[in-house]
């Protein structure tokens, strides 16, 4: 298995990063009581994260 290069890990850390800040500014402006825990986890797992928050948002404004 071939490592990635330097450019290649520093792209996608600055992307996880941007999603990141992405979402814990949306939740902030958006009254979430755990901003900071959805912004961490975006940056962790934004794959999985990022939907199941929108998703969340969605619903509780629906509601």
């Amino acid at each position: 298995m071939e490592r990635p290069d330097t450019l290649t890990f520093l792209v996608a850390v600055a992307l996880a990063a941007v999603v990141s800040l992405a979402v814990y500014a949306h939740a902030e402006r958006h009254g979430s009581r755990h901003p900071t825990a959805w912004g961490i986890a975006a940056f962790l797992m934004a794959g999985v994260v990022v939907p199941v928050y929108f998703v969340r948002h969605w619903l509780r404004r629906r509601g």
